[in-house]
């Protein structure tokens, strides 16, 4: 009676129907795996690379201050570009300038800085080193925040405002991938100007790149110091207040970095 109940048993065993059913699991598997699975790793690798990116960007503008204010005279900072490019674009080359007046007088007549920029494949965002600073703009909304703040300030006790203006410039446009180096020497030394204000005020007019506008992070930025005073999405005007006592002055001090290569 055994035997036969075995024999039954095994009737409905089929080794076709039950590797059709494995490999169709399988199959099954590495479909959710690469519709699902893969895009995601690549979105945290892109996501990865663009923070990465942020803290590259950093190193460079650390670069850029000790260049600038601790008179060092070559830096050279080796790092990793993924998911993207650094691409170095002249002063000359961008239409971004910053003007700055003490009434009628000007002060400085349409500094341009130029853009070390990182522009990532996958990534929505797109982040630069301009004139000290390093911002991050969306490329989907017409947005822009400030990673880390140039080098101006203010002191009270002197009633004195200190600008820093740096730009960059290159025998030629440059970009790289992958892995570079970013070679970086001062040419010259800065330009300097100390003016005691006619008045307690001095007006800064802004205007952006339309193509890379990075026009709300500057504005939040120069806003810490000054009234914003107008303008329109092109062209922005602040007026900086300053008190009468002791005299209101000015120091405008103007980098030229030249970047050998990237």
């Amino acid at each position: 009676m055994r035997k036969a109940g075995n024999r039954m048993n095994a009737h409905g065993v089929s080794e076709a129907i039950g590797f059709l059913l494995i490999f169709t699991l399988v199959i099954v598997g590495i479909g959710l795996v690469t519709l699902y699975g893969y895009p995601m790793l690549l979105e945290q690798q892109t996501n990865a690379d663009q923070k990465i990116m942020e803290k590259n960007m950093i190193v460079l503008q650390n670069d850029v201050k000790s260049l600038a204010y601790k008179t060092v005279p070559f830096k050279e900072t080796s790092l990793k570009i993924g998911s993207g490019a650094l691409i170095l674009e002249n002063a000359s080359h961008t239409p971004v300038s910053i003007k700055i007046t003490d009434g009628a007088i000007p002060l400085v007549n349409a500094f341009q800085s130029g853009d070390l920029r990182y522009e990532s494949v996958g990534a929505q965002s797109v982040i630069s080193l301009q004139n000290g600073a390093v911002v991050e703009r969306s490329t989907i909304v017409n947005e822009s925040v400030m990673i880390a703040q140039p080098r101006w300030f203010y002191d009270a006790y002197t009633n004195t405002m200190v600008v820093n203006l740096i730009s960059f410039n290159s025998s030629e446009s440059l970009s790289r991938a992958g892995i570079g180096t970013v070679q970086m020497e001062m040419r010259g030394p800065p330009r300097y100007t100390s003016t005691t204000l006619g008045s307690n005020t001095f007006e800064l007019q802004y205007t952006p790149d339309p193509a890379q506008d990075y026009d709300t992070a500057w504005d939040n930025y120069f806003l810490q110091f000054a009234d914003h005073n107008g303008g329109t999405s092109t062209t922005r005007y602040y007026k900086f207040r300053m008190p009468d006592d002791p005299d209101p002055t000015l120091v405008i001090k103007e980098y030229d970095v030249y970047i050998n290569s990237l």
